[in-house]
């Protein structure tokens, strides 16, 4: 296997980037904990599991661009987190055999930061951009012209005196990866030839990264507890891989090293993960809006001083699965809960919160997204 240091140049000093053959870079966990990430991700589009459109499409550019030997359009991957976004960047490099360079939007606060980057890669290199709607603005104003024309332009000196000396780049492929496309800017947002948005998995497609992960774990596993694992799991495979791996422990702990629905069931259990996938976080803010103020509606900000967390872990962690999933709908007023997280508390909802919101979720086209009060 291809070490990440294998991208060393030749007088010794590393350049940045990996090798398509190795491309896990954690600055976390330990070493098992790595391999046990790298083991799980696939290396391949044909190993890639659901998302079915959006991999064809992708095998079909990369597809077209090897035939014509020339690196493929810039692609743009967008979606909630844990669906595979990072992967499929990987899979980008892997399938053109090209090595990739990793940073993230946060990482890169100047425009220096980012000409250093672009100006070391070579050609036909992968440059993969992670939360790149968090970039600063000088930085992508650059990034537009390195995108379009493989240009930059370094200023040199201050003031009147400062020149701008324009330095030619290898035709490269950025991969940018974000998890709110709405905040890209038109302007960067066009320079990408290809955009490919990620929805959460259907419980099939989970069953089948589960059975592929407890084989590449080394686990034998029931069909019954990898259905349940799934079932559980957001319809995200992040989510999916993290609790196999606890019920991995639990079974090793208290089983016989295999994963069946009754291990399943008792390791989701201890670690507070409920039969419809919500977490102690989930039912702690269904609990607030229910219990203590009668279903809502309720602002953002007092929902999250009663359950103890800021505003944005509500906003961002809770609330997207509780909203789709239908225990929670979002008004002009506030966060109201559904009858549905009534029923899932075991509560009876008081009359005059059962008609105050007769919402119907999903919503169908004859409500127009509107509640009737």
């Amino acid at each position: 296997m291809t070490s990440d240091w294998d991208a060393e140049r030749p007088d010794g000093e590393w350049d940045g980037s990996f090798e398509a053959t190795a491309r896990i870079v954690d600055a976390g966990g330990d070493a098992d904990e790595r391999q046990v990430e790298a083991a799980l991700r696939p290396k391949r589009l044909d190993d890639f599991p659901g998302q079915v459109r959006v991999r064809d499409q992708l095998g079909l550019l990369l597809q077209a661009a090897k035939r014509r030997g020339t690196p493929p359009d810039h692609v743009l991957l967008s979606g909630p987190p844990g669906l595979g976004k990072t992967t499929l960047a990987m899979i980008v490099a892997s399938e053109l055999e090209q090595p990739i360079r990793i940073t993230s939007g946060p990482a890169i606060q100047h425009a220096g930061d980012l000409a250093s980057i672009l100006s070391s890669l070579a050609e036909g290199e992968v440059l993969f951009l992670d939360e790149i709607h968090r970039m600063s603005r000088s930085a992508e104003e650059m990034l537009y012209l390195a995108m379009e024309d493989f240009r930059v332009d370094i200023i040199v000196g201050k003031g009147p005196g400062a020149t701008a000396i324009p330095l030619e780049l290898p035709p490269f492929t950025v991969v940018g990866a974000t998890t709110r496309a709405g905040l890209l800017p038109a302007p960067l947002r066009d320079r990408f030839g290809f955009t490919g948005h990620l929805d959460y998995y259907a419980a099939t497609d989970l069953v089948t990264i589960l059975h592929r992960s407890a084989r590449l774990l080394g686990l034998e596993a029931d069909e019954s507890g990898i259905t349940e694992i799934a079932s559980r799991s957001r319809g995200t495979p992040r989510i999916a891989n993290r609790l196999l791996r606890r019920v991995r422990d639990w079974a090793q702990v208290h089983g016989d090293d295999r994963v069946t629905h009754a291990a399943a069931m008792s390791a989701l259990e201890l670690f507070d993960v409920d039969a419809r996938g919500l977490d102690r976080l989930d039912r702690a803010v269904l609990d607030a809006l229910c219990r203590r103020f009668g279903g809502g509606p309720v602002g953002l900000s007092t929902l999250a001083v009663a359950v103890g967390e800021e505003p944005d872990t509500v906003e961002t962690v809770a609330e997207p699965y509780l909203v789709r999933e239908g225990f929670m709908v979002r008004t002009p007023r506030g966060r109201a809960a559904s009858a549905l997280a009534w029923d899932h508390l075991g509560l009876a909802a008081p009359l005059d919160a059962q008609g105050l919101w007769s919402a119907t979720l999903p919503l169908d086209d004859a409500s127009g997204g509107r509640f009737e009060t």
